[in-house]
Parts: structure tokens; C-alpha cells; sequence
């Protein structure tokens, strides 16, 4: 598994949600993290926001995110414990087309060799909706570093050999 430097980079528009009733944007480290990563990596923020724990406030905002033509991908972080407030997962249910199971998987194995047993507890997950990638990592700064880093930043890159998420696009809303 490579870059094939012969390929040229493609940038991804990439929109950025935080969920939580706790932070503004002065103090959302984990969805920084993830916008500084995405920028550092090539791609272009195209949206970033904050909602609450609220499986309806949340599907509003990935349901105006999808349908915007300029957006390719979300990435959310927080909302996918256990607690009765964690409510991510559901909210992309009520959006979601296809899942892609294999996104979550490995997260929770690469997430087990830091956390082990723990990685349990995390609902990670992504699913495809309106030819849009919706990826949903857990609250904490070092998950959004593990999704990004370990899975994102070679699947969102064009050149990325044996294949990637990004030349499935043109091809996403094909019936």
C-alpha cells in the first residue's frame, strides 16, 4: 500500500462537525485537529460547525451538508459512546444510503493496540449518503488523530494504491 507519486494529488472538500454541548469553537481541539490535519494533507475545509448532542440537530446539518454539491466528505467527531447524549450513529442511520462497516472495524483495531479493551465502547463509524462520505470518530483529540492519520489521509488521497475513496466518487450516485 503506496502513493503512486505518477498520479496527481486531488483535493477533497472536506466538512468538519463537531458534536457536543459542551464546546465552542475556541475550545473544539478535537474538530482543530482535524481541520489542521485535512489542510496540512492538501484537502479544503469546505464547512465546519458545532451542534449539540441531538440525533435531530445533527441529521439537519448532514442532511444540508449532503445535499451541497461543493462538499465531497463530513468527518464528525463525538457522539458515538454509550451514553444516553451520544447520539451520532443514529442520526447517520436516518441519513445513511450504504455503510461501510470496514471504516469502524478498523478503527476499533487500530484503536485497540492504544486503548485496548476500551476500543469496545466507540461506535465509530461511516456510511454513504447522495454520493457524500460521512465518517463519525469519537470526541477525543487522539481518535480524531488515529481516524485521520491511520485511515483517512490515505483513503481520501487520490494516488493511494490499491485503491481509495476518492476515484469511487465520480461514480457514487450511479444507479
Amino acid at each position: 500500500m503506496a502513493i503512486d507519486e505518477s498520479l496527481p494529488f486531488k483535493p477533497v472538500n472536506i466538512a468538519v462537525l463537531t458534536v457536543s454541548d459542551t464546546r465552542d469553537m475556541a475550545s473544539d481541539r478535537s474538530g482543530e485537529t482535524l481541520v489542521r490535519r485535512l489542510e496540512e494533507d492538501g484537502h479544503h475545509l469546505a464547512d465546519r460547525a458545532i451542534v449539540k448532542d441531538d440525533a435531530d440537530a445533527i441529521e439537519a446539518k448532514l442532511k444540508d451538508w449532503i445535499a451541497d454539491p461543493k462538499i465531497d466528505c463530513v468527518v464528525t467527531t463525538g457522539g458515538t459512546g454509550l451514553t444516553g447524549r451520544d447520539v451520532t450513529p443514529e442520526a447517520f442511520a436516518r441519513v445513511a444510503e450504504k455503510e461501510i462497516p470496514g471504516f469502524g472495524e478498523y478503527f476499533r483495531w487500530i484503536s485497540a493496540a492504544k486503548i485496548g479493551t476500551s476500543t469496545i465502547q466507540s461506535r465509530a463509524m461511516a456510511v454513504l449518503a447522495n454520493g457524500t462520505y460521512l465518517f463519525a470518530l469519537p470526541g477525543s483529540t487522539g481518535a480524531c488523530k488515529d481516524g485521520w492519520d491511520e485511515i483517512l489521509r490515505a483513503q481520501l488521497d487520490f494516488r493511494h494504491r490499491p485503491c481509495n475513496f476518492v476515484e469511487l466518487m465520480p461514480r457514487l450516485k450511479e444507479t
